[in-house]
């Protein structure tokens, strides 16, 4: 069982104050966007283990002299140095990952875990599907297109389901509204230029509308979209009430037409311990909060706007669900042992919370598969650490361990 020591992506849409408040330290003043938590490439987990001559010594010391506390501390002092966790793996997944894990998914952590801030909204975004990603990947990989290209979409074969649990009041953008809606929305602002859209929301079948008019909206000329977009945002700053998400995005993103396409997509507020399931093919995008985030280990993301970065308009539409869906929020409900789940159809990750009251009894959380524990609040005990606000550790398949103490423990993990 190792301490995990993190690091926070410095992306532009992340908040300067919010993960410094979480982690009881000062801000720099620069955004901290993301902690990632887990053995993803790009940002690894880093932990400190036994070196092979400290594991060489220890087995010596156990039949020898030196055994005994000297001996602990000659190893703990002299034979232990940093290693990220992708490292610790692959010296070992049948050890880390447990044989059943490795079996399904292979020899890797399935899951990416995250802290993440948003000060300012994340670009609008979909995933593919399993299938499409691994089709994606392929013909990427055929015609040579180099994995850091800009115009690159798909870094892996995976998909990238994700869930988003609110540690703040937190708020974003998750699947198609009626199309009805989005024309009453869009009707409302009174902008000339939006009554084409407005028309074919009302009188086409709803997969044909929101296709037909989003794909005019990504691919309308960029000058006269952006007079649009001014216009939108005026009104939608003179409107306020249930228009004021989009002037508060145009403010950010003046002239992006992610503005106007974020009007065809459900608005949701996630209070505190309130969690949000995006599946492939679904738009979305985050404005703003601090939460919990678990994923599928891919880099998959599919822009549809809010953003500078390459907006691949063809391979787009042919990932997202063009279909309206009412955002679901899940909450979830404490089973006998203090286990509070949320629920979600995917078995690369399982996304649980412990919240734990002084005087309770010892929970034991050993299990076959591979484990995450990050303290959100107080100073609960996970083994043989007292976790602070932020802070987490990477528990191996099989290894025994028990939470207790006071505070809020998130718990990740896969389903094999």
């Amino acid at each position: 069982m190792d301490r995990l020591s993190n690091t926070v992506r410095p992306y532009a849409w992340g908040s300067t104050t919010a993960i410094p408040e979480l982690l009881g330290v000062a801000p720099t003043g620069e955004p901290q966007a993301e902690m990632w938590m887990g053995a993803h490439p790009g940002a690894p987990s880093r932990v400190t283990r036994p070196t092979a001559a400290g594991a060489a010594r220890t087995r010596a010391g156990a039949d020898g002299p030196g055994t005994g506390a000297s001996a602990d501390r000659d190893v703990a002092h002299h034979d232990v140095a940093e290693q990220s966790l992708t490292e610790v793996i692959a010296a070992d997944p049948e050890r880390e990952l447990g044989p059943a894990a490795v079996r399904v998914f292979g020899p890797r952590l399935p899951f990416l875990l995250k802290l993440l801030a948003a000060g300012a909204p994340l670009s609008l975004q979909v995933h593919p599907d399993l299938v499409q990603a691994q089709q994606g990947y392929a013909d990427e990989e055929r015609r040579g297109v180099p994995i850091d290209a800009p115009r690159r979409t798909y870094k892996d074969a995976n998909h990238k389901p994700e869930l988003i649990c609110a540690l703040t009041p937190f708020d974003g953008l998750c699947g198609f509204r009626r199309p009805a809606e989005a024309a009453d929305a869009m009707a409302a602002l009174g902008v000339d230029s939006l009554k084409p859209y407005v028309d074919l929301l009302r009188a086409r079948p709803e997969d044909a509308a929101l296709r037909e008019v989003l794909t005019a909206i990504l691919t309308a000329d960029p000058a006269e979209m952006a007079d649009t977009v001014d216009e939108a945002a005026e009104a939608a700053e003179r409107l306020g009430g249930t228009h004021a998400p989009y002037a508060r995005i145009a403010h950010h993103y003046p002239g992006d037409p992610g503005v106007i396409a974020a009007m065809l997509l459900n608005y949701v507020q996630l209070q505190p311990g309130e969690a949000m399931y995006l599946g492939s093919g679904v738009p979305h995008a985050y404005l703003g909060g601090l939460g919990v985030e678990i994923m599928a280990n891919s880099d998959n993301v599919l822009r549809c706007g809010l953003t500078p970065k390459h907006v691949d308009v063809p391979e787009l539409l042919r990932i997202v669900r063009f279909e309206a869906t009412e955002p679901g929020i899940l909450r979830p409900e404490a089973s006998p042992t203090g286990e509070e789940v949320y629920e979600t159809p995917v078995d690369e990750f399982r996304l649980s919370r412990y919240v734990l009251a002084a005087g309770g009894t010892p929970v034991d959380l050993t299990t076959d598969t591979p484990q995450i524990l990050l303290c959100t609040a107080g100073a609960p005990r996970a083994g043989e650490f007292t976790l602070a606000p932020g802070e987490s550790v990477f528990v191996p398949a099989d290894e025994s361990v028990e939470v207790a103490g006071t505070g809020t423990l998130f718990r990740s993990t896969v389903v094999v």
